[in-house]
């Protein structure tokens, strides 16, 4: 799950956020991008991705979305998971994070990240949790506090949200209701 990274302290990090926010291509999907005559045509996003982004905000975590790329797919996607805070086309994710955080009044010390990519280390290397998917660039991989044992696209958005929920105390909570 986290390499050499000290899980106790991954743990601590993750359970003191408020809003954690995401970079989409090589974090919510596989990082492919598909393409046809008229341009970008689709892109592939987990359920169970989706399901913990759903469990995060109702633990009270607020959730963003900070991304290079414009697509109306990813504009589709959040708003179907209810993620308000999306920033694309943030060529400087630097600057996307300082406006998500003046714009919901919480500091990057309270914010989780995760990135797969250089683009992300900006932002990586400022809030309080940051994570990445396994097959994240080592670059990235090496900075961050936590490392899901999933690829991007492949259930390592889902695995971050449970170790989030768990870190928060809300995990059996929120599973216990579904069993209820």
């Amino acid at each position: 799950m986290t390499q050499s990274h000290d899980l106790t302290v991954a743990r601590q990090r993750a359970a003191r956020i408020d809003l954690m926010i995401f970079d989409v291509d090589g974090v919510f999907t596989d990082g492919r991008l598909l393409y046809g005559p008229q341009g970008e045509f689709g892109k592939q996003f987990s359920t169970l991705d989706g399901h913990g982004v759903k469990l995060l905000a109702a633990s009270g975590v607020e959730v963003g979305i900070i991304t290079g790329r414009r697509s109306e797919t990813v504009a589709l996607r959040a708003a179907e998971l209810g993620i308000a805070h999306v920033h694309q086309g943030a060529s400087d994710k630097r600057a996307a994070l300082d406006a998500l955080c003046a714009a919901t009044g919480i500091a990057p010390a309270s914010c989780g990240y995760m990135g797969d990519d250089w683009p992300d280390l900006p932002v990586l290397t400022r809030v309080g949790f940051a994570a990445a998917p396994a097959n994240a660039h080592p670059e990235v991989r090496q900075r961050c506090h936590w490392i899901a044992e999933q690829s991007g696209g492949a259930g390592a958005v889902r695995a971050l949200c449970d170790f989030v929920l768990r870190a928060r105390g809300s995990y059996d909570d929120l599973l216990n209701q579904v069993l209820a």
